[in-house]
């Protein structure tokens, strides 16, 4: 019996690849002038969707990409470097404040960066993935994505390893960084660390 695809991996992937793309639009529409807290919000409402987006990949889709897709290793290894250089940009930004001369070029970076790597996986990995999985593989590691979103990290953590199996300490990261949320506030905005 073949469950709903909107609950597949892909669909889940490409729903968190909207509402990135909303957040940015959102900071594109802001721009200077717009009230600093609310500019460093959007930011770190960013940074939670992407680092969270980013681990789960990490730990089920692209482990998925490298056992089925042809030339699935070299895609995979391909996409977690954009990872990293995305995660880099992450952590400048974290250190940033909007009034900061460098916050903004660092935030056209980051947009570019992640516009790019959405393309590519979009229209290549998805595609690829989708044509050699069941639908039923496709929403069993959908099903394991959102577990994995719940307990991820959500700040940027570049110096942690991308792979397995060093990339298995995300939960205890991920534990870490949601206390740190839960006393600073971050992330409130409007639930966002309550979506999977």
């Amino acid at each position: 019996m073949t469950e709903n695809a909107s609950d597949d991996v892909i669909a889940i992937l490409t729903r968190d690849h909207r509402d990135v793309q909303a957040l940015f639009d959102e900071l594109t529409r802001t721009g200077y002038g717009t009230d600093p807290k609310h500019r460093k919000d959007l930011v770190d409402r960013v940074t939670i969707e992407l680092v969270r987006h980013a681990t789960a990949e990490e730990q089920l889709f692209y482990p998925a990409v490298r056992l089925n897709v042809d030339g699935g290793a070299d895609l995979a290894d391909h996409e977690i470097a954009e990872h990293a250089q995305i995660e880099r940009s992450l952590k400048e930004l974290a250190g940033m404040q909007p009034g900061d001369e460098a916050f903004e070029p660092t935030l056209q970076h980051l947009i570019a960066l992640v516009d790019a790597h959405i393309a590519e996986e979009e229209q290549t990995l998805f595609p690829e993935l989708r044509a050699v999985c069941t639908p039923e593989d496709l929403v069993a590691i959908g099903k394991m994505v959102v577990t994995s979103k719940k307990i991820a990290p959500t700040r940027p953590h570049p110096g942690a390893p991308d792979t397995p199996p060093g990339n298995l300490t995300a939960p205890a990261l991920g534990l870490v960084d949601r206390i740190r949320d839960a006393i600073s506030g971050r992330g409130r905005g409007d639930g966002d660390q309550a979506r999977s």
